[in-house]
């Protein structure tokens, strides 16, 4: 049986449980404040926001480049057989891309996944593909699966305002000013090609929530989740709340409670609530 590695990046937000629990090895994307740059992860959740808010522009984020991810994987092959390399949508990010770049350079066997999707929506692949390692699978029909399983997430969240996002370029099918213009909480959906959609809109913060949780329902077109996470940047009560609707609406226990990481809270700001639901 052949020794897989399992990668990932800082943007599936995953806890430090997840990442010793699922045997991943994440490579952090970076965030700079002015001068200043930190990897994903130097920064607590309270002090970016803090800086968030602080700003006069918005941060900038980037990818790692391909030599650090060739320098993760050179290291990672001394003891593997091969690397499976889930990432954050390749529709959002160049993340993927300079991953390619760095298998290239390799003749050992090593797949770059794109997950398309972002966050929790990349972790609940983590979570399957550490599943389907453990079972001794050979890498080509992991990422079969993972193909298959890929059609089975489905990711929400609602943002307090749609600024960050309009300002970062990551608007994709958004409008991109329906937030400030008319005072409501979107709902957004990763969509299937790992693009940002407009699902629905709420007046209030209250409203949002419990209409994610009403789109989540529609999507799953009755069936039950089998796994789900929840999410949020610096709004832990609002992600609760959106934890004991979700839990109580498909009977299903949360597995996890995270917080959104700094690349992903340049874009979406404070306030963000979402989930991702893993369908039967």
């Amino acid at each position: 049986m052949k020794r897989i590695a399992l990668v990932t990046d800082s943007t599936a937000d995953l806890t430090a449980e997840m990442k010793k629990e699922f045997k991943v090895y994440t490579i952090p994307l970076k965030v700079r404040f002015g001068e200043k740059e930190f990897l994903d992860g130097e920064l607590t959740p309270e002090e970016f926001y803090r800086r968030l808010a602080e700003e006069k522009s918005l941060p900038q984020t980037s990818q790692p480049s391909p030599e650090e991810f060739r320098r993760v994987y050179q290291e990672l092959l001394t003891d593997h057989d091969a690397i499976l390399s889930i990432h954050l949508s390749s529709a959002l990010s160049g993340t993927l891309n300079a991953a390619a770049l760095a298998k290239a350079q390799f003749q050992q066997e090593i797949e770059v996944f794109d997950s398309k999707n972002i966050s929790l929506g990349v972790g609940l692949l983590i979570r399957e593909a550490a599943r389907l390692i453990a079972e001794g699978l050979p890498l080509t029909q992991i990422c079969k699966e993972l193909k298959r399983i890929r059609e089975k997430i489905v990711t929400l969240f609602t943002l307090d305002t749609l600024e960050y996002l309009h300002k970062g370029g990551r608007i994709g099918k958004v409008p991109n000013l329906l937030g400030s213009l008319l005072k409501v909480k979107p709902i957004i959906r990763v969509n299937a090609e790992g693009v940002y959609v407009l699902q629905g809109i709420a007046r209030s913060h209250e409203r949002a929530l419990k209409g994610m949780v009403q789109a989540f329902q529609e999507l799953a077109a009755g069936r039950k989740p089998s796994l789900l996470f929840i999410a949020h940047g610096a709004a832990q009560q609002a992600g609760m709340q959106l934890k004991s609707l979700l839990e109580a609406a498909f009977q299903q226990q949360a597995s996890a409670f995270a917080q959104v990481g700094p690349v992903i809270g340049v874009h979406t700001g404070p306030g963000t609530v979402g989930a991702a639901l893993l369908l039967s």
